[in-house]
C-alpha cells in the first residue's frame, strides 16, 4: 500500500519548521503530494523528489504566502497556516480548494490559532494573519477537526509555554504527526487521543521518517476485491486503523484474515446488506470509506442505510450508482441503498476523490463497459490506481 495521503500532507507543511534537512520515505506519489511540494518551493524551501523519497531543505524558507493557485487545488493547503505563521510570524492565503463536500469553513482554524495570539485581517480576498508570538493557552475545540488540530499543533510546537488541545480529532493522522514533531525534537504528547499537551521549544530538526500506509488506498483494493467476488491480499496495511471496515466486510459475508500487516478478503457468491452505518470521527466509521461501502451495498443482498455525520455534501457518487442501475434514496444525510443483482456500464463522472475511487470499484463488477471521466480527483489520492487494479485482473483503459 501507498503512503498514506492524510498522513503525509501535515507532515510535509510541518517541514516548515526544522532546520537542517528533512527526509521522508514512503511518501506518496499522488498529486496533493506534488502540491504540497509546490507550495514548500513557493516558500523558498529546496525540494527533491526521487520516487517515495522527498528530502525538503527548509533553512532558506523566505517566503509567508500562499499562491491562490496551489490553494485552490487543495483543500489541506490550508495547514501550511499554523506551521509558516510560526516560522515567519506572517501568513498570508485564500479560501483553500479540493473536493466539494459541503460547508467547511476554515473559520475553526483561525479562531483556534487567534487564541495562540494570531491577528486576522482581510484584504481583496486575501487572509492575512500575523503573529509578534505565538503563546500557548488551553484551546478548546467545538468539533474534533482534524484540520483544525493539525494546525494547532503545527503552530504550537515553537510556541512560548504549554498549549492544550481539547476535544481534539483522534485519527491516526494526528498520532503520525505527533510522532514526527517529536522525532525532531518536540514536545507532544496525547496525539491520538481527545486531548493533546504541546510544550513548545525554540527550534525543530530535520530528521529522516518513513510514512505509514494509507488505510483508505489499503480499503479501496480490499473492496475491490469484494465487490467482484474476489480475492485480494493486502500488504503492509495499518491494521489497527481499518478495524471499523474490515469489521463490515465481515458483516457483508467476506472471509477476512490478518497476519501481521497482511490482510486478506475473500469475497461470497453475493454480499449481503451491511446493516446501518453511520460516518463518525476516529475511531468511528471513517467517511472517506463512506463510498466505497456504498458501492459495495448497490450489490448487495438487502437494505443498507448510510447516515454521513461528517460532511453535508458526499453523496456526489449516488446519481452515478443510479446511473448503473443502483437502487437509492437518499434525504439530507441518510442514504438507503437496496441491493441490485448487477449493475450495468455506463458514462459516469467522479466530482471527488473517494467518491471517484467508489464509481471505478463498481464499474469493475458492473456488466459491460464503463467510461469513467473526472480521474483528476482520483490522481489526488491514489498512485498508480489503474496499474494496480490491472495487476488484479481488471480490465481498464485510461486516454
Amino acid at each position: 500500500v501507498q503512503g498514506s495521503k492524510n498522513g503525509s500532507l501535515p507532515v510535509l507543511a510541518a517541514c516548515c519548521l526544522c532546520s537542517g534537512t528533512t527526509e521522508l520515505t514512503h511518501c506518496p506519489q499522488i498529486d496533493d503530494v506534488d502540491t504540497a511540494l509546490e507550495i514548500l518551493r513557493a516558500l523558498g524551501c529546496g525540494v527533491t523528489v526521487s520516487g517515495d523519497r522527498v528530502t525538503v531543505q527548509a533553512e532558506q524558507m523566505s517566503g509567508d504566502t500562499i499562491p491562490d493557485g496551489l490553494m485552490r487545488k487543495m483543500r489541506s493547503s490550508v495547514m501550511f497556516l499554523g506551521a509558516i505563521l510560526a516560522r515567519r510570524g506572517r501568513a498570508v492565503l485564500s479560501q483553500p480548494g479540493g473536493c466539494r463536500l459541503g460547508p467547511r469553513p476554515i473559520d475553526l482554524h483561525l479562531s483556534a490559532l487567534g487564541q495562540l495570539g494570531m491577528k486576522l485581517e482581510e484584504r481583496q480576498g486575501q487572509l492575512v494573519c500575523t503573529a509578534e508570538r505565538l503563546t500557548g493557552a488551553s484551546v478548546t475545540l467545538p468539533f474534533p477537526s482534524v484540520g483544525a488540530t493539525e494546525n494547532l499543533m503545527l503552530a504550537a510546537c515553537t510556541a512560548e509555554g504549554r498549549t492544550r488541545i481539547l476535544c481534539a480529532a483522534c485519527e491516526p493522522e494526528i498520532e503520525e504527526l505527533g510522532a514526527f514533531l517529536n522525532a525532531c525534537g518536540g514536545r507532544v504528547s496525547g496525539a491520538g487521543s481527545p486531548e493533546i499537551v504541546i510544550d513548545g521549544v525554540p527550534e525543530l530538526r530535520g530528521v529522516s521518517y518513513r510514512l505509514e500506509s494509507d488505510r483508505i488506498a489499503a480499503a479501496t483494493y480490499l473492496a475491490a476485491g469484494a465487490i467482484t467476488g474476489g480475492c485480494v491480499a493486502v500488504e503492509d496495511v495499518p491494521v489497527g486503523q481499518l478495524w471499523s471496515v474490515l469489521r463490515v466486510l465481515e458483516s457483508a459475508g467476506c472471509r477476512v484474515t490478518e497476519q501481521g500487516r497482511r490482510v486478506c478478503v475473500e469475497a461470497p457468491e453475493r454480499l449481503r446488506s451491511l446493516g446501518t452505518l453511520q460516518t463518525l470521527p476516529y475511531p468511528g466509521f471513517p467517511t472517506d470509506a463512506q463510498a466505497l461501502c456504498m458501492a459495495l451495498a448497490s450489490v448487495a443482498d438487502g437494505v443498507s442505510v448510510f447516515v454521513e455525520n461528517i460532511f453535508s455534501d458526499r453523496y456526489k457518487h449516488c446519481p452515478e450508482l443510479v446511473r448503473m442501475g443502483a437502487r437509492i434514496w437518499r434525504v439530507d444525510r441518510v442514504a438507503m441503498v437496496e441491493g441490485v443483482r448487477r449493475l450495468h456500464g455506463a458514462e459516469l463522472l467522479a466530482e471527488d476523490l473517494r467518491g471517484g475511487a467508489a464509481l471505478l470499484i463498481a464499474a469493475l463488477s458492473a456488466e459491460g463497459k464503463s467510461v469513467l471521466r473526472g480521474l483528476e480527483h482520483i490522481s489526488r489520492g491514489y498512485e498508480h490506481m489503474a496499474d494496480n487494479l490491472v495487476a488484479l485482473g481488471a480490465r481498464i483503459e485510461t486516454t
